[in-house]
């Protein structure tokens, strides 16, 4: 997709207008709500145990030196690192500035790398987040835009939610509308299992405030598209 470009018909991800296979989601990631009853090493314990029966049910000897240690690696990594964003002690604190220079163009952070799973089979989804804004008269650090992709990347998503999810947290943040996201991911569960395309990428984006205007998506999308 990308070496064709983004165009104007990338289907939009806005107010959680899902395609047909996610009928039934929202904007909001499904938690129960005991989901952070547990702390963060009791949840370790637990995953690694069923991991460890998961791994015995498949055959594998755990008394292997190179298997004995995968259900505390795994059970770490979910908890640590790629759900971590499933907590909200993880969300990034984004200090707003003032805009002392009175920049009143579209700021763009483009290819911005991220890592996720597919909720569906809990394979990586990969790829490129672009995210814009138009200052309200508040700017944040660039870094912290890339913060706020990752820690929404890191939990189970499907990729609409995940694009909704950016573009509203950058207008609760930067106190404006005038937000745009797009993402262009790979999904492993397209290419590694069932249908095995390898060649496909699937974009979404979200457009909000001026960004709904055609000539201001238009040079978003041209400048994400250029080199």
């Amino acid at each position: 997709m990308r070496q064709k470009g983004i165009s104007l018909n990338i289907q939009s991800a806005n107010d959680g207008d899902f395609s047909e296979d996610h009928v039934g989601t929202s904007a909001e990631t499904p938690l129960r709500p005991d989901a952070f009853d547990m702390d963060d090493e009791e949840k370790i314990e637990k995953i690694e145990n069923h991991f460890r029966e998961i791994m015995t049910i498949l055959g594998l000897d755990l008394t292997d030196d190179s298997l004995n240690g995968t259900p505390r690696r795994v059970a770490k990594m979910y908890v640590k690192e790629v759900f971590s964003g499933l907590n909200p002690k993880n969300r990034p604190h984004s200090r707003l500035f003032d805009n002392k220079y009175n920049y009143d163009q579209m700021l763009v952070e483009k290819d911005i790398t991220f890592y996720s799973h597919c909720e569906h089979h809990f394979v990586p989804i990969y790829g490129k987040a672009h995210v814009a804004y138009f200052s309200s008269g508040k700017v944040i650090g660039l870094s912290k835009i890339n913060r706020i992709v990752q820690y929404f990347s890191k939990r189970p998503q499907v990729q609409e939610r995940l694009t909704v999810q950016i573009g509203k947290e950058m207008q609760r943040v930067l106190q404006t509308e005038d937000v745009g996201v797009v993402i262009d991911a790979n999904h492993m569960c397209v290419a590694s299992r069932g249908v095995g395309d390898t060649n496909s990428k699937t974009g979404t984006a979200y457009f909000s405030g001026k960004f709904k205007d055609e000539n201001i998506k238009r040079e978003f999308l041209n400048y994400i598209n250029s080199k």
